[in-house]
């Protein structure tokens, strides 16, 4: 997959270093250049969407669905679930919430507490970190979780089969 990824980015870079060249020829107005350089970023992106996606997931994800944590407490706001206790329905984005009312419903912290910790599709941990680890570091948490769990409950069907043999 990888080595796939890296075939695809050779390549881009490849033809943009063609087209680079091939401005360099013609010595144009600096308005064509910059043309030029947009087609060569729309043409690098258009060779391998699926690598474009990995690199830039959180430009894509629209802030109002972020998730907030409170950094005394660590309870986490999350706009798909609002908060029953203080009636804030289910869609509000943290950036809607009353600046001066709301505060964390475990520890009462002001909205200043909170810090955004991205949406919840986002796969944990540092960006550097997440091409690491068999791409198993670029799955969610609950992905994560099913994979674990699943992998549990498949070796304890396992060692259960091993009782029929005599």
């Amino acid at each position: 997959m990888s080595e796939e990824i890296q075939a695809s980015q050779d390549t881009a870079i490849e033809e943009s270093t063609a087209k680079g060249q091939a401005l360099e020829g013609s010595h144009n107005d600096s308005a064509v250049a910059s043309e030029s350089a947009e087609d060569i970023a729309v043409d690098t992106s258009s060779s391998e969407g699926e690598a474009v996606t990995e690199d830039v997931p959180d430009e894509a994800s629209d802030p109002r669905t972020h998730r907030f944590e409170c950094r005394s407490c660590g309870y986490v706001y999350d706009p798909e679930e609002g908060v029953k206790k203080q009636n804030i329905p289910v869609g509000t984005a943290f950036e809607d919430l009353d600046t001066i009312t709301f505060r964390c419903p475990v520890c009462r912290s002001k909205v200043g507490a909170f810090r955004d910790i991205g949406p919840r599709s986002k796969a944990s941990g540092f960006e550097e970190n997440l091409n690491f680890g068999l791409g198993v570091n670029r799955l969610t948490p609950g992905q994560k979780n099913v994979l674990i769990f699943g992998s549990l409950a498949l070796g304890f069907a396992f060692f259960l089969s091993l009782y029929s043999l005599r």
